[in-house]
C-alpha cells in the first residue's frame, strides 16, 4: 500500500480524520510480509583475489530468499547475518545481491572491492560474524531473489578457500564451531 495521499498536509488542534483517511493511515508504513532462510549446513568455495575488483565473489548455496512485493512502491528490508572463515585466516568479504546483481555495496575505487560487509577475525581457527541491513527499492511486483556472495579478503593475489558456518580447520574438537547464517526479507509499505 502506498503512502496515503488523502491525509491533510498539516494538522491543527482538534482536527478529526475521516474514516477513509484513518483506513489509509492504518495501511501505511507497515510490514506486509516476511520471508527468511536460515542456512545450517556448511559451504566452501575457492575465490581468486587477483586484484580485479568484484570478480572473485561466489554465491553462497542455500543462503537465498525470494519475495514478491505486493506493490511497486514497496521497499524490501534485507537483513543478513553471516558467519565465515577462510583458509587465509582473516575471514571473508560479502555482498548482498538481488537477482544476481550486487546491491547495498560501497563504491569500488581502483582495486578495492565493492562489498556490503566483512566477517573478519585475527585467528585462523575461529568463525567470524558479520551482519548488514539494507533498505532496497526494487520498484517491482515480480518475484525477487536475494542472496549473499562471499570472497576472500586477503591482501595478496592468491586463490583462497572461504568457509561459511565453520572454521578453517574444522577439526572435531569443542573449540571448533558449526554456526548458522541467515537472510531475512521484509516488504515495507511505502
Amino acid at each position: 500500500m502506498a503512502t496515503p495521499t488523502s491525509l491533510p498536509a498539516t494538522f491543527t488542534s482538534g482536527q478529526v480524520l475521516t474514516a477513509a483517511q484513518m483506513n489509509d493511515l492504518r495501511g501505511a508504513f507497515r510490514i506486509l510480509q516476511v520471508v527468511s532462510t536460515t542456512k545450517t549446513d556448511t559451504f566452501s568455495a575457492s575465490t581468486d583475489n587477483d586484484g580485479t575488483p568484484n570478480d572473485q565473489f561466489v554465491d553462497v548455496t542455500g543462503l537465498t530468499a525470494t519475495i514478491t512485493p505486493t506493490s511497486a512502491d514497496s521497499k524490501v528490508l534485507v537483513m543478513v547475518d553471516l558467519t565465515a572463515s577462510s583458509a587465509g585466516g582473516v575471514g571473508a568479504t560479502y555482498r548482498i545481491e538481488r537477482d544476481g546483481t550486487p546491491i547495498g555495496v560501497g563504491t569500488s575505487t581502483s582495486n578495492r572491492q565493492a562489498a556490503t560487509g566483512a566477517a573478519t577475525h585475527a585467528s585462523a581457527g575461529v568463525v567470524a560474524s558479520g551482519s548488514s541491513t539494507f533498505l532496497d527499492s526494487p520498484a517491482s511486483t515480480s518475484a525477487l531473489t536475494y542472496g549473499v556472495a562471499v570472497a576472500n579478503n586477503e591482501s595478496n593475489s592468491s586463490t583462497i578457500t572461504v568457509y561459511v558456518n565453520r572454521g578453517q580447520t574444522d577439526t572435531d574438537a569443542a573449540a571448533q564451531q558449526r554456526t548458522t547464517s541467515s537472510i531475512t526479507l521484509m516488504e515495507v509499505s511505502a
